[in-house]
């Protein structure tokens, strides 16, 4: 296996992430070694949580909850997922199924011994990290989530499935915008009719048909407020090759862009959309499996979202109504969008931290 690493040199000058870095290496299928990073802040003694960022951001997106966390006397672990931030990225696209990622992040979490937690997910972060929980159930003292899921849909219809393949094969080219505006049409994932995986099918399109997807652009325009015309001027810099001097770059879309010091190092941001379990794939099995752990899962389990994110409006439904741990707990709506831990900082700290005291045994 291919395994590239960002260098170091990348990370200079990156703005209120002062955290020192922790790395774990373990090992791939092939036998190859892989470098997780994560961040630890915050008290050693304080009750832990695990904060896991999603696609195609890495774990500055938790820079500004860091500070609230450790003030209130929490204990931060937020990892890298590999293929973002400062964790290794494998080169090929085959590298990135989703049972690799929950393969890797177990043995991540294994390595380093982390019990008695609190899980917070959100986008990938809660994918990934839901199925680590179904894993490693003894680990985990409580689970939290937004803007998120855990995607089983055996009962697609078959032509709904031929559909979304014969469209995401098709030699439709798809831009920046085209693909935003249908996103913005969703209204979550599920409905009778599918119309969510048909229109996250755009997502899944563009990103692997582009192979510089530019997500720093993607990443900071759902975190501020970015003009069109700004955003269409930085995306015709980039392609030109000059992304770097932009004077339409901002600060957030450098952040999240410097991960990626050329093309070949996104293979995840391009990946992973398809990986998501919107049809009946080869995932459809452990899904289900990890649901029947949910359905029985009577320990605190906290909703909380933006409400007026398109992907994922909707996705505390099946978990209220199937999870026990769910019952009493102070579920919450609170706006900011899709990557609501930058808009929303202090307020979702704050939730947090109130669901982890409220719900110790201590």
């Amino acid at each position: 296996m291919e395994i590239l690493r960002t260098p170091d040199h990348c990370f200079d000058n990156i703005p209120d992430y002062p955290f020192e870095p922790h790395y774990t290496t373990i090992k791939t299928h092939d036998g190859s070694d892989l470098r997780i990073h994560h961040i630890d802040e915050g008290p050693k003694d304080g009750p832990v949580i695990l904060c896991m960022h999603g696609q195609p951001v890495w774990s500055y997106l938790y820079a500004r909850m860091i500070p609230h966390l450790v003030k209130a006397g929490i204990r931060v672990i937020a990892p890298d997922l590999p293929g973002y931030g400062k964790s290794d990225k494998p080169a090929a696209r085959e590298d990135y199924s989703y049972q690799r990622q929950v393969d890797w992040m177990n043995q991540w979490l294994v390595e380093n011994d982390f019990t008695n937690l609190t899980f917070f997910g959100q986008d990938w972060g809660g994918l990934i990290g839901l199925r680590m929980v179904a894993d490693n159930g003894d680990r985990f003292a409580r689970v939290a989530i937004g803007n998120t899921g855990l995607p089983y849909n055996p009962d697609v219809p078959p032509e709904v499935v031929e559909e979304i393949i014969a469209f995401r094969n098709s030699k439709k080219r798809l831009t920046l915008f085209s693909m935003m505006k249908e996103l913005k049409k969703m209204n979550g994932l599920g409905g009778k009719r599918h119309d969510g995986a048909r229109l996250f099918a755009y997502w899944q399109k563009y990103t692997w048909q582009t192979p510089d997807v530019p997500a720093g652009i993607i990443s900071s325009s759902q975190m501020e407020t970015r003009s069109p015309l700004a955003v269409a001027l930085e995306l015709f810099i980039g392609a030109i090759g000059l992304r770097k001097i932009s004077p339409f770059r901002t600060q957030l879309s450098t952040i999240y862009e410097a991960p990626f010091p050329s093309p070949k190092y996104k293979m995840a941001v391009r990946a992973m959309p398809t990986q998501v379990p919107i049809m009946p794939d080869r995932s459809l099995e452990a899904q289900k499996k990890a649901w029947e752990f949910f359905e029985q899962f009577e320990k605190p389990f906290l909703c909380v979202g933006a409400g007026n994110d398109p992907i994922t409006n909707g996705f505390e439904k099946p978990w209220l109504a199937k999870v026990p741990g769910t019952k009493g707990q102070p579920h919450a709506t609170i706006g900011g969008g899709h990557f609501f831990q930058w808009a929303k900082a202090e307020k979702l700290s704050g939730i947090l931290a109130d669901f982890i005291f409220k719900n110790s045994a201590d």
